[in-house]
């Protein structure tokens, strides 16, 4: 059905006149006559009747009246969901249970009345080229790139160090300890089969393990979060690393420990990324938030890889 012929057929039923119609959606009378007729056709009824005053509506005008408003407040709706300042804010942020997630629901707190859509893109690469496309607004990610070497009209700022932190099972060597050292897990068995070659944090934990001398274990399929804790849980020697952030739930019957690592703390860099011209008026209300709470250049204590610095 043609929208326009359907807004032509509201106004004419509000207007009552022809030729107000016309006015008011400037175009022609003979345009409004041509678009009715076109509607009444496609119909197979009659919806106005012309008296000496203008309009009136048929009986099947009048029918046909409400359900013209519902089509043209669809429309509307449908064009408000992808249309920048008036759709909600879509947001990458890797996964749900990681920190970008924890940052953007203290903003949604901060700011209640901003519409958020929240995405999880698979990795920076992705993330990148749905920014550039304007299908998302912003990502969080960690960028690996020098930040003059970004795609032209994209913009970065980091937002968040976040301390990486060790999981283990309760028979580890490790488990009652209060904080260990990275460089004391050389020689430990660090398995993470979540790391995909290539991924922005693959990147960051291979530069980890170079800068400490650790070993970190890709092998075997990865099932998830769920059966990684079942398998470190039970093991006396493998552990994994976590963000300080990561929210973990796990059964009362899976003990597991959260420690500490210092001298120095890993930390994970994670930016915000946007595109420089992006209309949307929430955008700018994130990026103001996340700057005031926006990590110093250099924290002491603490290691960055080198493009992080």
């Amino acid at each position: 059905m043609n929208l326009d012929a359907v807004r032509t057929f509201v106004a004419v039923a509000d207007a009552g006149q022809f030729q107000e119609a016309a006015a008011h959606l400037s175009i022609t009378q003979q345009a409004v006559s041509k678009r009715v007729a076109t509607l009444e056709g496609d119909l197979g009824v009659r919806l106005f009747t012309r008296t000496a005053r203008g309009a009136r509506l048929t009986i099947d005008g009048q029918a046909f009246l409400p359900h013209a408003r519902d089509l043209l407040r669809a429309e509307e709706r449908a064009a408000a969901s992808v249309r920048p300042g008036s759709r909600a804010l879509r947001v990458d942020v890797i996964g749900r249970q990681l920190a970008p997630a924890a940052l953007l629901r203290d903003f949604h707190r901060a700011h209640p009345g901003t519409a958020l859509d929240v995405v999880t893109l698979f990795d920076a690469d992705a993330a990148l080229a749905a920014v550039r496309s304007g299908t998302i607004d912003a990502s969080f990610r960690a960028v690996t790139l020098p930040t003059r070497q970004l795609p032209d009209g994209i913009e970065a700022v980091r937002v968040l160090h976040e301390p990486l932190q060790l999981l283990t099972g309760p028979a580890h060597r490790f488990a009652a300890a209060r904080s260990v050292a990275p460089a004391r897990l050389a020689g430990h068995r660090i398995w993470m089969p979540g790391l995909v070659t290539g991924t922005e944090w693959a990147v960051y934990y291979d530069d980890l393990a170079a800068a400490f001398g650790l070993t970190i274990e890709v092998t075997g399929p990865d099932f998830g979060t769920e059966p990684l804790l079942d398998t470190i849980a039970d093991s006396a020697v493998l552990a994994t690393f976590v963000g300080e952030q990561t929210r973990l739930v796990w059964p009362a019957d899976c003990d597991l420990r959260r420690i500490d690592l210092h001298d120095p703390t890993p930390v994970y860099p994670h930016s915000l990324i946007w595109r420089g011209d992006n209309p949307h008026p929430a955008l700018r209300t994130l990026r103001d938030y996340l700057a005031a709470r926006r990590p110093g250049p250099h924290e002491a204590g603490t290691w960055r890889p080198e493009w992080a610095q």
